[in-house]
């Protein structure tokens, strides 16, 4: 007898927009995404991705929450300032022109914890985008926009599921960033 395969899920560690900053953003860049034609992210799945960690065994929750425990960092703020397109991912993004320094601790934090709890990830630069447009049919030039400015307060590890109508997203747990006086 074989044994039973584990069950996985597809996780990833991200910052996640308050509802009121959905709308926002959704409001501000509908028109430049319908330009671009592709298909249109629901304001729902907006999120910035920290750590990609793809598909992760059920039983390795428990580290992953750890991890998430583990990664301190102060709140800030995201300017998100531009409009671009990845090519190589072929989306249209929302990005900053300037990624905050508390930013990058805070991705350099996680990726020590989840180092720590044996996870391995990838090693490619990181470039803090939120996607609007998946399969683009003709990519656009970096635009400038006016600022989308996002109070950052929190991080939370998410859950992806493929349906019919384009991935699900659930969170399955969120961390407080850190006051500047807390620290």
């Amino acid at each position: 007898m074989g044994d039973l395969p584990t069950r996985t899920r597809r996780l990833f560690f991200a910052l996640w927009p308050a509802p009121a900053l959905r709308r926002a953003i959704e409001h501000d860049t509908r028109a430049l995404a319908r330009r671009s034609g592709g298909r249109i992210v629901p304001a729902r799945n907006f999120h910035v991705t920290l750590a990609f960690l793809g598909s992760v065994a059920e039983s390795r929750l428990a580290d992953l929450v750890r991890a998430g425990g583990a990664a301190r960092a102060p709140r800030f703020e995201l300017s998100l300032d531009r409009v671009q397109t990845l090519p190589r991912a072929n989306v249209l993004c929302l990005a900053p022109s300037v990624t905050p320094i508390e930013l990058r601790r805070l991705v350099d934090a996680l990726r020590v914890a989840l180092e720590a709890e044996g996870f391995e990830l990838e090693r490619r630069p990181f470039r803090p985008h939120l996607t609007l447009v998946r399969r683009l049919n003709r990519p656009m030039p970096t635009l400038p926009l006016p600022p989308v400015v996002w109070p950052v307060e929190e991080f939370v590890l998410v859950e992806s599921r493929t349906a019919a109508a384009g991935s699900e997203y659930e969170v399955l747990a969120r961390w407080p960033l850190w006051t500047q006086d807390a620290l």
